[in-house]
């Protein structure tokens, strides 16, 4: 897997302040896309153990509430197949951290077997984010006033109280 970006000390993309890894490779290829350079799956750097390492150390002070997951799309297939165990990495090791997610497809799509994005890790990576902001980028939806996500149709969604609902329960600050 290659990665476009490391951010920290962010404040756009979740609630609190974050560390924020941007995954290449995305096939949603939304219009208006505010980085399509990481449609590409092989832009940036590649994804190693010291890239781990040092967004680890770098989600270890008490003022970072977490860890942000967007693209690109981390849910990919070939995305999902790396990131799992980065994730269930930092549930181990920072368990008091939070980790939101960023995805074009939908829960509903991701749970539901579309075969273009739920794959044996999935339910996996779901049980391990707290947050998934879903849907994809809708050009003529865009509405700067939205909190975390960049148009209208997209959800940002509680995924445990999902997962235990057995429908969408958005989250709430």
């Amino acid at each position: 897997m290659y990665y476009g970006a490391i951010k920290n000390c962010d404040i756009a993309n979740g609630a609190g302040v974050r560390v924020s890894l941007f995954v290449s490779g995305c096939r949603n290829a939304c219009k208006g896309c505010f980085q399509p350079e990481t449609w590409s799956f092989t832009y940036g750097s590649e994804f190693t153990s010291d890239v781990e390492d040092s967004i680890l150390d770098m989600m270890r002070p008490g003022y970072i509430q977490g860890l942000t997951i967007l693209g690109g799309d981390p849910m990919e297939p070939e995305n999902q197949r790396d990131l799992l165990p980065f994730i269930k990495r930092v549930r181990s090791e920072l368990p008091g951290k939070d980790i939101w997610m960023y995805s074009g497809y939908t829960f509903e799509e991701l749970t539901g077997g579309n075969p273009h994005c739920s794959v044996p890790e999935t339910p996996e990576i779901l049980r391990n984010i707290d947050v998934l902001i879903d849907g994809r980028f809708v050009e003529n939806l865009r509405d700067l006033s939205l909190q975390f996500r960049g148009s209208s149709n997209q959800r940002i969604i509680d995924v445990s109280q999902t997962l235990q609902n057995g429908g969408i329960v958005l989250w709430e600050e």
